[in-house]
């Protein structure tokens, strides 16, 4: 075909890359919290001396009963309350203000010794879900002459994007091109520490890493909602 008959050879286009319906994480460390997280820590040592775990995602770990705002002390309400001000700032209700409405909070404890690992999942039924580390455990030592930390210490939250299977499912290793020009991962890893406080919505797949660390590293994980 010559370059006559094809007419429409010249058109170009300049297309603008739009990302839309964001995914909220909110990830925040809470101030002079020392305090409260050595009461809460010492909470969840007294009733994993005390009880035994149920099984839910958790690998290998503690997962104690989901009333601990039963058992936590004045440090669990607390913790309960600054999470719930979180939802209220990342929520919107047609017709109604956030703050106006009757906020419920369930509460457990994790205790991850070294190895254990919590497998991908949601919660169902609820509006956010929210996660306080307590004590992040100590990382890998390459021996007790030296003490020095080497490696990763493992045991990071991750999210999964919950769009991926569909494209995998069409053709395996096919992603979507994020706006920064690269292509979008399948999962996403948040850095935390000792203080930090993730909000998410519940629906989000997570789970977390095996602990490759020493000692056992201590979550609190939340289930936020509202009574309609």
């Amino acid at each position: 075909m010559t370059t006559a008959s094809r007419p429409f050879d010249g058109i170009r286009v300049r297309a603008a890359q739009i990302g839309l319906y964001e995914t909220p994480i909110l990830h925040g460390r809470l101030a002079d919290a020392a305090a409260l997280t050595a009461a809460l820590r010492s909470a969840i040592c007294d009733r994993h001396a005390a009880m035994p775990s149920l099984a839910r995602s958790n690998v290998g770990g503690w997962h104690s009963a989901t009333d601990m705002l039963d058992w936590g002390g004045p440090a669990a309400v607390a913790l309960a309350d600054t999470a719930v001000k979180m939802a209220k700032r990342a929520s919107h209700f047609d017709g109604r203000d956030p703050a106006s409405l009757e906020w419920t909070v369930k509460m457990w404890a994790n205790v991850s010794p070294p190895g254990a690992l919590n497998m991908s999942h949601a919660h169902p039924g609820v509006l956010w879900a929210a996660v306080y580390y307590v004590d992040m455990g100590q990382p890998p030592l390459s021996g007790e002459a030296s003490g020095e930390a080497v490696g990763e210490a493992g045991g990071a939250l991750f999210f999964e994007d919950p769009r991926f299977p569909v494209p995998f499912m069409r053709l395996p290793g096919f992603r979507l091109l994020g706006t920064d020009g690269q292509p979008q991962p399948i999962e996403r890893r948040l850095p935390t520490e000792a203080g930090d406080l993730v909000l998410f919505p519940a629906w989000l797949r997570h789970g977390v890493r095996p602990h490759l660390g020493t000692g056992d590293r201590i979550s609190i994980a939340m289930n936020i909602d509202v009574k309609d």
